[in-house]
């Protein structure tokens, strides 16, 4: 288990649990009795600690690299999963994987961001940050679920768009704009979910949705801490601040109205219970459709693009 920084206090007591399960299979002594009351200290400070997490901390937990990525919902919850590879003018960017498979039963194309699991894998899929290819391979799966009359749904987890010259060179910023046009201009019901980190245009190019969804300690927002603070302080060292005032948390999000619903995490986070978060994800996707299902194309996209502009208004108020 890889602890975060104000998880210390945790990892202590399981580090003592562990040795003390260590020394009962070492020998005949019997410790359940310790280990229990440990175990109980353990699950009380997780609760004190997770239940007041800061901006800055929960965005050090939607990073964690033990959470769930966006290829294993798609393991999880998409059966029959058929893989669609290129934009069909340049390339294929492994840094969103899309497809054709089943979710519960309905038919659907399903679109993630897939950051990697160890150094290969993040090199291949380029840390989950998509370049121009991408955002056309996401436009053309968008448009082939509209064509055929399918839902989307859409696993959101990245730092943002690949922000290198060659990607500037290929039209980044019109391909994410084109993204996003594409999900507004959709006729069936498409259901994005923040997963991780929801990070600037490369989030939202996947996320404008009939429902947007977010895990619990999920992060979503226009920049990332790091980056806010470059720009304000001049300086990455008020990262905590710029976590604060960017308002990236999903309460935060939920209460502003720009996403529908928090999905719950396990306790200790998603990489703390992979499955169950999965499968809380996928319930509520399940729910989500349940409540699209039925309505008209043209009234879905029309209340897709009141919901966007009308966060635009508030904002703008």
């Amino acid at each position: 288990m890889n602890f975060l920084d104000f998880e210390k206090p945790i990892a202590e007591l399981e580090g003592k649990i562990e040795e003390l399960r260590h020394l009962a299979n070492g020998g005949d002594l019997n410790i359940a009795e310790e280990v229990a009351k440990l175990q109980g200290k353990v699950d009380k400070l997780m609760r004190a600690t997770y239940g007041k997490l800061t901006p800055w901390q929960k965005t050090q937990v939607a990073r964690h690299p033990d959470r769930p990525h966006g290829l294993d919902y798609i393991d999880g919850l998409i059966d029959e999963f058929m893989p669609l590879a290129g934009d069909r003018a340049f390339a294929d960017d492994k840094a969103i994987i899309g497809g054709l498979g089943r979710f519960r039963g309905r038919s659907v194309v399903a679109i993630a961001q897939e950051k990697g699991r160890d150094t290969d894998s993040r090199i291949r899929h380029n840390f989950g940050m998509a370049k121009p290819e991408g955002y056309r391979k996401a436009q053309r799966l968008m448009s082939l679920a509209d064509r055929f009359g399918l839902p989307l749904l859409t696993f959101i987890d990245t730092a943002g768009a690949y922000p290198g010259i060659d990607a500037e060179a290929r039209g980044q910023a019109e391909a994410i704009a084109r993204a996003i046009e594409a999900g507004l201009d959709l006729r069936v019901p498409f259901v994005a979910t923040v997963i991780g980190e929801g990070g600037s245009g490369g989030a939202i190019a996947l996320a404008t949705g009939n429902a947007v969804l977010m895990l619990e300690h999920a992060i979503y927002s226009v920049i990332s801490p790091e980056g806010c603070a470059s720009i304000l302080w001049r300086s990455g060292d008020q990262a905590k601040e710029a976590a604060e005032a960017l308002k990236l948390t999903a309460q935060d999000l939920h209460r502003l109205g720009v996403i529908d619903a928090i999905v719950p995490e396990p306790l200790g986070g998603a990489h703390r219970g992979p499955a169950q978060t999965i499968g809380a994800v996928g319930d509520a996707i399940a729910r989500a459709l349940d409540g699209l299902e039925g309505v008209e194309g043209g009234l879905l996209r029309a209340k897709r693009r009141e919901k966007f502009l009308e966060m635009g208004r508030a904002a703008g108020a």
